[in-house]
């Protein structure tokens, strides 16, 4: 009997747990983390007021963080289209014939020179 009673016990507690899991919205998750960042209470006193474990406040957090970092000015993505990166590739292309060009007459001059000095 002791056994039936126990396992309708947890099964209630998990039950209760279940129903009354809260979904927390991004603004809400933000919300929360801003409000650790001013300091105005310690990390546990916020995760208790919101009900929340500080493992998942962590978690927020730093989600919260590295979304930041994707966002700020100065990231290394390419913000060129491809239709200008094939552009910029084309002159790249066309200077560096430029360059061999010259590097060619140059030789020609220089060894013309040699052959004139002996």
């Amino acid at each position: 009997m002791e056994t039936n009673q126990k396992q309708s016990t947890e099964s209630f507690v998990k039950e209760v747990c279940r129903k009354t899991h809260r979904i927390f919205t991004s603004e809400q998750k933000i919300l929360i983390v801003i409000e650790a960042m001013r300091g105005e209470s310690s990390t546990a006193a916020i995760c208790c007021k919101y009900g929340i474990s500080n493992a998942l406040f962590y978690k927020w957090n730093k989600e919260f963080m590295e979304a930041g970092k994707k966002r700020l000015p100065g990231n290394t993505e390419c913000q060129a289209t491809s239709d200008e990166v094939t552009e910029f590739l084309k002159e790249n292309q066309r200077l560096k014939e430029m360059i061999a060009d010259q590097m060619l007459k140059y030789d020609i001059v220089k060894k013309a020179c040699t052959c004139w000095s002996k």
